[in-house]
């Protein structure tokens, strides 16, 4: 097995989106265009996007590190919008999307243009997150987005199911598509819940963090293939697992969460950075074999189809935003009135990505009776096209669209203000329990020792409330650049003695690495209470 592909593939897009977090470009934008670019380059290996790989090896990570990252509180606050978009909108999608292509494209059965409306349905929210965070959207809506984006993968893949059924000839019927819709999403919620407790009890009892990042590795893809197994949702048992993880994941002890972002922020970063790219280097791939689609007829279609995903969301959207309130008094009691602005974000944050394609790329070549599958390639383009569409039209314009409408973004200083509070609470705590640690004569510790306990609580209390202070007269800085500027300073000199002791053999080696890595700690403390 050739591996240099594959290493080219890593190195090449970690590359530019270590270049796009330079640009004000979103970086799958980046990616994509490179991986466009690229596949026309003489000599580039042809890189086929393998759902046998995707799904089962790639959607299970970025679903867990999405899911861990999300809140199981807000979420469920968000259960109505984040329902009505991830099975509602998607289900509609389909039907609207395939409809529309059935109309369009001569010769395409209808079961065939089901089957392009379930590939293109599921919104991949990967890029919208990352842009509502870079431009700081409210949390709301960034909350539905991310909700949105963990469970729709799995509506997408079950309608996709049960039109590819009736497409290659199996019988389906619509009492059977409905029973395998919900096999499959109480299947997967099932297998989450029965396998989220003693994961997490396992996680707890294994004493060494080394172990226990090792299982979170293989934590989703066992889900996934446990759910895949008994035919249920492999993508809502990830989440299901994730969910309950994140939310209980001050259980685990420090070392574990430590090495635990680390290890996922990097395996989120490769993952995310490959997948776009390979987005872009399936041009060729797409355009082989399109046959008498080519040229105008198949611009036309690919156009067509565009508009209607991007028209059909918003289609979706508005009325699922405001029905509800106009139908429920309580609805209406119990939260805000929400302006246009805030749907109009969500409508047009609805661009594809490579779930959309791989799940293209699943479609077998025949159907039962021997024929070829109809239009298959086409549909490939017309996927395609979309995804890249979206991310080119929806995904260049929505920052600028942000900030044109102006919408409220987070408010830092409420939010410093609450971190503050919440710290001097847990800091009074803490320090009466200090207290009737050091009165007991089992406790004595030497004054300078105990006042350093001390003066580490009050710290930590006053580095929050110190936040919201004014900025430096003098240099424009503000207390937490000022205060972690002098930390890596100081610290930094502490390093360059230690070397310089290792260098001239006064200590070695071993020592000198737990001297940095305590020096590490301080210093990432030193982050940390900065903010």
């Amino acid at each position: 097995m050739d591996v240099m592909p594959l290493l080219l593939l890593v190195a090449g897009s970690a590359a530019v989106a270590a270049g796009a977090r330079r640009s004000p470009v979103p970086a799958p934008l980046l990616l994509v265009a490179a991986g466009l670019a690229v596949s026309y380059v003489p000599g580039v290996p042809e890189y086929t996007l393998d759902p046998h790989i995707v799904l089962p090896l790639v959607l299970p990570p970025l679903l867990h590190t999405a899911a861990t990252d999300s809140s199981y509180l807000d979420l469920r606050a968000q259960m109505r919008p984040v329902m009505l978009l991830s099975v509602g909108y998607v289900l509609f999608a389909t039907f609207t999307v395939g409809w529309a292509a059935y109309l369009v494209v001569p010769d395409l059965p209808l079961t065939a243009a089901l089957v392009l409306g379930a590939v293109v349905a599921p919104p991949d929210a990967v890029a919208a997150t990352a842009v509502a965070r870079r431009v700081g959207l409210p949390s709301r809506i960034t909350t539905i987005l991310q909700g949105e984006s963990l469970v729709n993968d799995a509506t997408a893949i079950t309608a996709y199911r049960v039109a590819l059924a009736a497409a290659v000839g199996e019988g389906a019927t619509w009492a059977g598509g409905i029973g395998e819709f919900l096999l499959a999403a109480l299947g997967g919620i099932g297998m989450g819940l029965v396998l989220m407790v003693p994961i997490h009890w396992l996680r707890t009892h294994l004493k060494e963090a080394l172990l226990q990042n090792t299982l979170s590795l293989l934590i989703p893809f066992v889900a996934y293939a446990a759910a895949e197994q008994v035919h249920a949702s492999g993508v809502l048992a990830v989440v299901v697992v994730a969910l309950f993880l994140g939310h209980r994941a001050w259980e685990v002890d420090f070392a574990t969460r430590l090495q635990e972002e680390a290890v996922w922020k990097m395996v989120a970063f490769v993952l995310e950075s490959a997948v776009f790219a390979l987005i872009g280097l399936q041009l060729p791939v797409v355009l082989k074999g399109l046959g008498e689609y080519e040229g105008g007829r198949a611009a036309w279609y690919a156009v067509a189809v565009f508009v209607v995903v991007v028209v059909s969301r918003f289609v979706w959207v508005y009325p699922a935003t405001f029905l509800p309130r106009m139908l429920s008094a309580r609805i209406r009691e119990r939260e805000d009135n929400p302006t246009w602005k805030g749907p109009f974000i969500i409508s047009w944050a609805g661009m594809r990505g490579v779930v959309s394609l791989a799940i293209a790329f699943s479609i077998p070549l025949t159907v039962h009776g021997g024929e070829d599958f109809p239009e298959r390639n086409l549909i490939l383009f017309l996927t395609f096209t979309t995804v890249i569409g979206t991310l080119v039209v929806q995904g260049v314009t929505l920052p600028p669209l942000i900030r044109l409408l102006k919408l409220p973004g987070r408010d830092a200083q409420a939010e410093t203000l609450a971190e503050a509070n919440a710290q001097a609470q847990a800091s009074r705590a803490a320090e009466q329990r200090l207290e009737e640690l050091l009165s007991d004569e089992r406790n004595a510790l030497p004054d300078p020792l105990a006042d350093r306990l001390r003066a580490v609580l009050e710290r930590r209390r006053n580095s929050v409330w110190e936040r919201l202070g004014q900025a430096n007269p003098v240099t424009g800085e503000s207390v937490d650049d000022t205060y972690r500027r002098l930390s890596r300073e100081v610290i930094g000199i502490e390093r360059t003695v230690f070397v310089k002791l290792r260098d001239g053999r006064y200590i070695d080696d071993e020592m000198l690495r737990t001297l940095l890595r305590r020096l590490d700690l301080e210093e990432a403390a030193a982050y940390r209470e900065a903010g």
